[in-house]
């Protein structure tokens, strides 16, 4: 798997211009709001999240916080399990979950319950993409980057099997355990 070379489906490019258009509607809402927690949700997300919060024009600070619901391979258990929680406080701070994929919409669910536990002033979501079509619970997506078919993407944090995560652009791969 590692050897082949992924088909582009969303350029470097178009990653660049979508994330600098969020980070300017991030800033846009949040400017009245004082400081801004964004969570990233690791592994997939740490470059997402490190471009966004660049560009952003507004007080941030970062949080990451780790689940698992995929295990080794490529189909989603359904189970989310808490493997790294935030660690500081944000009780009556302004929340944004930055996720690098929504597929069934099960983790970031759980995520917003979880994190709202903590008692924030408010909680609201960025995913780099999403696939609409293998959703199986309603979960709002305040900013979002991209909406894709139901294809495995590797690149810009994404990964098979922890490959191609470092890849500048999304591409699409065949995953040999489905």
């Amino acid at each position: 798997m590692s050897n082949l070379t992924p088909e582009v489906l969303i350029s470097e490019d178009d990653i660049r211009k979508r994330v600098a258009e969020l980070a300017q509607q991030i800033s846009t809402d949040y400017n009245d709001s004082g400081d801004l927690v964004m969570i990233g949700v690791l592994k997939g997300s740490f470059i997402f999240l490190a471009d966004l919060s660049r560009q952003l024009k507004i007080p941030r600070t970062i949080e990451f916080i780790a689940v698992s619901s995929y295990g080794s391979g490529s189909v989603s258990s359904g189970a989310v399990r808490l493997v790294m929680d935030v660690r500081g406080n944000i009780e009556g701070k302004h929340v944004l979950i930055v996720e690098d994929i929504v597929d069934t919409g099960h983790t970031l669910k759980y995520l917003i319950g979880m994190l709202k536990s903590h008692r924030p002033a408010s909680v609201k979501t960025a995913a780099l993409v999403r696939k609409a079509e293998s959703a199986e619970v309603d979960v709002t997506i305040d900013y979002l980057g991209f909406d894709i078919g139901n294809e495995w993407v590797v690149g810009y944090g994404l990964d098979y099997a922890e490959q191609h995560r470092t890849l500048p652009y999304i591409g699409v791969v065949k995953p040999t355990d489905t």
